[in-house]
């Protein structure tokens, strides 16, 4: 919003792309307190840099006020949203780099956010008896991000833990995902075993793909209007009247 970082991140942007490289951007909203030109400003370089990267996400400033505790300073509270940021770039650099036993190359991150437009990512730690879930959870619900993984088309999941991790765990995740995506999605998935993490079992998720929410409101809206019709109308039966039979001429008397 200060305008040195809105006006060349888009320019930088465009030319990476030119080269042909995966281009994602990451970028922050400003607080509300910071003013109106300058939430302007920063919407409208987020819009130009939009159109010159292959995916962005978009991390709101502002939401901060809603999950620190009042009594935060304030080098604390920006901290917080700069780690988001370094979450994004190194999540989406972990899942490329490191080798795991079921592998997620690059390919695969760029069959996702190559032109995806908005996307979300996001990075979840669980721990305990549904620790799979609760990273998984944690993963795709982000506070600070300006979008949820409901209706993306295209999702990225590594899910990382120790020797203890079971399959079972792994399938209760990835369940947990396939649930808030939209039905055809393309999703690809990646395990690694780290004996560093012990107890602990980690999720990063990438999301692509939204429709518009006027889409999806619309598409909503017409199945339950045609469920309900379907559901509440009576089957028209087609059937055959057969016409009464003509009735005896009767011959007046002269």
């Amino acid at each position: 919003g200060g305008g040195t970082g809105s006006g060349a991140a888009p320019v930088v942007a465009e030319v990476a792309k030119e080269q042909g490289a995966l281009t994602v951007g990451i970028v922050t909203k400003p607080f509300d307190f910071e003013g109106k030109r300058r939430m302007s400003q920063a919407t409208d370089a987020i819009e130009r840099l939009a159109e010159n990267v292959d995916t962005v996400i978009v991390v709101s400033n502002n939401k901060l006020l809603e999950i620190i505790p009042d009594d935060t300073p304030i080098e604390r509270a920006f901290a917080v949203a700069d780690d988001i940021l370094r979450q994004g770039v190194v999540g989406i650099a972990d899942i490329i780099i490191k080798p795991g036993m079921i592998n997620v190359d690059f390919a695969d991150v760029r069959a996702v956010m190559n032109n995806a437009g908005t996307a979300l990512m996001g990075i979840g730690i669980g721990n305990g008896k549904t620790r799979s879930e609760d990273a998984a959870a944690a993963a795709i619900s982000s506070p600070l991000l300006d979008t949820t993984i409901d209706h993306a088309t295209g999702v990225v999941f590594n899910m990382s833990g120790g020797p203890g991790l079971t399959l079972a765990e792994v399938d209760r995740a990835a369940r947990l995902i396939y649930a808030n995506v939209e039905k055809n999605a393309n999703v690809i998935f990646g395990a690694l075993v780290d004996d560093s993490m012990g107890e602990t079992v980690s999720m990063t998720v990438l999301a692509t793909g939204f429709k518009k929410k006027e889409q999806i409101k619309r598409k909503t809206l017409g199945d339950v209007v045609d469920d309900h019709i379907k559901k509440t109308t009576t089957p028209i039966v087609e059937r055959k009247v057969t016409p009464p039979p003509p009735s005896p001429v009767r011959e007046e008397p002269e």
